[in-house]
């Protein structure tokens, strides 16, 4: 049987990144997320460069420059139909789809050689549903295919964030004021978030699912320990000892390490 948190976390973060303000946001961003992402990507790009990639939730699209980059041979899809939009906008010559990540039974087996799924995206579902994005994963890629995703580190200092209303560090007075007083606009809607779902919060065995503050804390986001991830690749079929790389510095670590200052980590996974 699912817990409140298992059951709501669709409801409540399809809910966040369709609104308007999400899609603005989503539509600017460009570039890696960090020098783990940065470091992961060099690591395969040898290996799937011209080879059939397939981009799972795409957003606005800050990955499509990155991986057809790579290869022309590329297909991408998002579950959010308001992204989808906006990806397809502004990369009017890529394939973008709308499409869930839990449900790849559109595409053949064996049909990619690379799957991304990044910003942490696998973390927006719960822990039944992200057994079924590994197994799809698994099925879609070609022997000796690549999963690169990323997602929340439980011993990082992202789980269980606590109230924030997002104005951030910046030398600039003038964007220090134009946060402060979105801040101040927001302050109701983020205080309402944030004790509404994290009374969702809970802990299990090697991961947590928890209000983070991202979106006005408007969403509900699964945290998982290096080994548990690893454990659970291990049994979707993946090989053991995936290669990881934290977010701060893109140095790779390894199950035992002290993963306590990444708040997320970089999974670079092998189909045998």
């Amino acid at each position: 049987m699912q817990s409140d948190a298992s059951a709501l976390m669709d409801e409540i973060n399809r809910a966040a990144w369709q609104t308007k303000a999400s899609v603005r946001t989503f539509s600017r961003l460009e570039g890696f997320t960090d020098e783990g992402e940065r470091v992961a990507l060099d690591s395969i790009a040898r290996e799937v460069r011209d080879q059939s990639l397939l981009d799972l939730g795409v957003g606005a699209g800050r990955t499509v420059p990155l991986l057809r980059a790579l290869s022309a041979d590329y297909t991408a899809i998002d579950y959010t139909p308001e992204l989808v939009i906006a990806c397809r906008e502004r990369y009017p010559g890529a394939r973008v789809l709308h499409g869930d990540a839990r449900d790849l039974s559109s595409f053949p087996a064996e049909t990619f050689k690379l799957v991304v799924f990044s910003f942490n995206g696998i973390d927006a579902v719960n822990t039944d549903d992200r057994r079924k994005v590994l197994r799809e994963v698994h099925r879609v890629l070609q022997r000796g295919g690549v999963f690169l995703f990323s997602a929340h580190n439980k011993r990082g200092p992202g789980c269980g964030e606590r109230l924030s209303f997002g104005v951030g560090k910046t030398r600039n007075p003038v964007k220090l004021l134009a946060r402060t007083l979105r801040a101040l606009i927001e302050a109701p809607r983020t205080a309402r978030n944030y004790f509404r779902y994290s009374r969702l919060n809970e802990d299990q065995d090697g991961r947590s699912i928890m209000n983070a503050a991202a979106h006005n804390h408007g969403l509900l986001i699964q945290y998982i320990t290096l080994e548990k991830q690893c454990e659970e690749l291990e049994r979707a079929g993946f090989r053991p000892h995936p290669e990881v790389y934290e977010n701060v510095e893109g140095r790779r670590v390894e199950t035992g390490d002290d993963t306590c200052s990444a708040w997320w980590l970089h999974y670079v996974a092998r189909k045998p």
